[in-house]
């Protein structure tokens, strides 16, 4: 298909018809040729003249609309999945793994998620990538994407201040609705960053239940475990064993009943975090289908060089005029 970036040039395309009427070259006085022979190469010589005025005048207005064929897409076959990386932004993301403000050489837990999230998609996969945020209400950071420059511009925002207070049940509904609707032939999988975890209300829960099993959506939580916090396995007292005391405890136990494909790694250290993203990239490593976007062709040259061409012999029959009759009236 072919468009144009100015296509008001083209109202001067009839201007390419000028040169059937008239030819800029000397006239001849002469009484009559009607008795001389005929010669066909001197007609052939006049008509491919014309054809040229024609073919000069009309791609230079062609030119000048700058014509361009759209490139479409090539069906490309590489390795990755369709993923969402689902961040915590509450303020205790902004910590070190002490529990403290950093200080010094010291790294944030954000900081730390966002530089080895950078490692997973730096290398030779070929991965659609979305990413959203939560800490009070959940934030669309960046939609499922292919665009590297945009993904690595989503994981720079992910250690920005966030909010104390964290709504992981909406953030996982934001993350779910993130996935075009129906079955995928690639993997899809949600990647839960958090330092803690939230009370999700029981309605809340039936509903995320169902959309994860519709969507068969794995489900992996990279647990940010502050120093001396309770740690996902660690059981509490009997009258202590509730979601409001012990909610990542409770929180993995609501992932493994889901009905889906889940994981749970435990990190105290920048280390520990990437050998988890490492273990994540091998799981999630599928043959995945993509149409890779072919630049568009510009035609403007092509016909530039026409241009060029058809003038050229135009000067030079120009230039190969000769008199052979003196003007009506010369001395």
């Amino acid at each position: 298909m072919i468009d144009f970036d100015y296509p008001l040039a083209l109202w001067f395309t009839p201007l390419a018809l000028s040169p059937l009427f008239r030819l800029p070259f000397r006239g001849a006085i002469a009484p009559s040729i009607m008795e001389g022979p005929v010669d066909p190469l001197s007609r052939w010589i006049a008509t491919a003249l014309k054809i040229c005025g024609v073919l000069a005048i009309s791609s230079f207005i062609l030119a000048a609309a700058s014509p361009h064929q759209f490139g479409g897409g090539v069906e490309r076959v590489g390795e990755g999945a369709e993923i969402v990386f689902l961040i915590d932004r509450s303020g205790s993301m902004n910590e070190t793994f002490a529990g403290r403000s950093p200080s010094g050489g010291e790294e944030s837990k954000a900081s730390a998620a966002k530089r080895l999230l950078q490692n997973f998609i730096a290398g030779d996969r070929h991965d659609f990538v979305g990413i959203a945020a939560f800490s009070t209400a959940p934030m669309l950071v960046t939609p499922l994407t292919d665009r590297r420059a945009a993904i690595k511009a989503g994981i720079d925002a992910v250690d920005r201040p966030g909010l104390d207070y964290t709504n992981i049940g909406r953030g996982l509904a934001m993350a779910l609705s993130m996935f075009p609707p129906g079955l995928s032939d690639s993997s899809r999988a949600i990647i839960l960053v958090s330092d803690g975890a939230g009370v999700i209300d029981p309605r809340i829960q039936e509903d995320l239940r169902a959309d994860f099993k519709k969507a068969n959506i794995h489900l992996y939580w990279l647990f940010l475990r502050t120093s001396g916090s309770p740690g996902i396995y660690q059981i509490p007292d009997a009258g202590s064993d509730t979601p409001q005391a012990a909610p990542e405890r409770h929180l993995d136990i609501f992932f493994k009943s889901l009905g889906v494909s889940y994981r749970a790694f435990e990190a105290e250290g920048a280390e520990q975090i990437g050998a988890a993203v490492q273990q994540i990239e091998r799981l999630e490593r599928h043959p995945v289908r993509y149409v890779e976007a072919q630049p568009r062709e510009d035609l403007s040259p092509g016909l530039f060089v026409i241009a060029a061409v058809a003038v050229l012999i135009l000067l030079l029959a120009k230039l190969a005029e000769v008199r052979m009759f003196r003007p009506r009236g010369a001395a």
